[in-house]
């Protein structure tokens, strides 16, 4: 018997001593929980503060969101301070898509197109993807065959309009420009909607119809797929003759050191776009600014009128040339894009 109580004495003490540990560790477990959930908590808060946050200049950050068969995205629209417009006056728009892992302020603050916006007097406005769409937050340009890309690229557009409708643009003049995913997106909005813009820029992005799927996608980039001419969609509607002459001017810039996309994807796009507009190429050209990087710059004409310009740079990888420094895909030492892209968009809405 006494053996017996022993042994029942000995577990009933084994049994305390696990308890209390068992308190011990789960308090700690909790306390460590509420503690990282604490943290995480505040760096989401942070980021999204930082993502509300206007970037670098003067003038408004208005927040919007439009809805189209491709759902819902929500968008920033930069507005000069102290416009001043004259009665009836309407300002041009530069419709800005940013590439995978990036946002729309992340765009802004890269290019710094809104000083330019304030010097010039003109809109930006920059879309953004929703990461429910797609994890990175790559614009859809190449799932054409299910539909997919049209559908966000009617969403796109619908965020056009709403900026139309609420602000003082004038539709006259309107040019989108992009960078990698977003250089492929503004490619096909201007496929799918020519007569709603007067210039297209690509930057560091894939030729117009080199991909029908995600499946193609990752070949495309890499530049194994010669697209067709981009006259589908813009011939669904108004007949491939009349798609010849309708595409809006294109500049292409691309660098030749681009690991991401494939830089022969920059001639690929010139190509097919004098293709669908009957453009022959002319004389090549070296430019170089300073110290910048130096580059190839080719003009694609019909009737004396320039339908696509090529700007091939040497040196340069995936990234916005002549960005702002220590940014993520964005490389200073480049020719300034953003005022090239300007200054072509500038050029277009004159002509018109």
């Amino acid at each position: 018997m006494a053996r017996r109580s022993s042994i029942t004495s000995a577990t009933s003490a084994f049994t305390r001593a696990y308890q209390r540990n068992l308190r011990a560790l789960t308090k700690a477990a909790l306390k460590a929980t509420l503690t990282n959930g604490k943290r995480v908590t505040g760096q989401v808060q942070r980021a999204a503060a930082t993502q509300l946050k206007p970037p670098p200049g003067k003038g408004d950050w208005l927040a919007g969101m439009a809805l189209g068969p491709g759902g819902a995205r929500r968008y920033h629209l930069f507005r000069p301070s102290d416009l001043a417009l004259a009665p009836g006056e309407k300002l041009p728009l530069i419709v800005m898509l940013h590439g995978c892992g990036q946002t729309g302020r992340d765009f802004a603050a890269i290019t710094r197109m809104n000083a330019l916006a304030t010097r010039h007097r003109f809109l930006v406005l920059y879309p953004e993807q929703d990461r429910l769409h797609h994890p990175q937050g790559c614009w859809n340009w190449y799932d054409t065959r299910s539909g997919k890309s049209a559908a966000e690229a009617a969403t796109l557009m619908a965020a056009v309009d709403q900026v139309c409708v609420l602000y003082a643009v004038d539709r006259d003049r309107v040019a989108v420009a992009g960078l990698s995913a977003g250089a492929g997106m503004a490619a096909l909005l201007a496929t799918h909607y020519p007569a709603r813009f007067r210039a297209v820029v690509m930057h560091s992005g894939v030729a117009p119809g080199a991909a029908r799927s995600s499946a193609t996608a990752l070949g495309a980039m890499r530049g194994r797929h010669v697209p067709p001419m981009p006259v589908t969609a813009v011939g669904k509607a108004m007949g491939a003759a009349a798609a010849m002459t309708s595409l809006p001017p294109l500049l292409v810039l691309h660098g030749d050191r681009d690991v991401v996309v494939s830089s022969s994807n920059a001639g690929s796009a010139a190509a097919v776009w004098a293709a669908a507009t009957g453009a022959v190429p002319v004389a090549s050209r070296s430019l170089q600014r300073g110290r910048r990087h130096p580059m190839r710059v080719t003009d694609f004409k019909v009737r004396g009128k320039t339908s696509v310009t090529l700007c091939e740079i040497a040196g340069l990888g995936h990234a916005w040339s002549g960005g702002a420094a220590r940014m993520a895909f964005s490389d200073p030492a480049g020719p300034d894009a953003t005022r090239m892209a300007w200054a072509f968009a500038a050029k277009q809405f004159a002509a018109a």
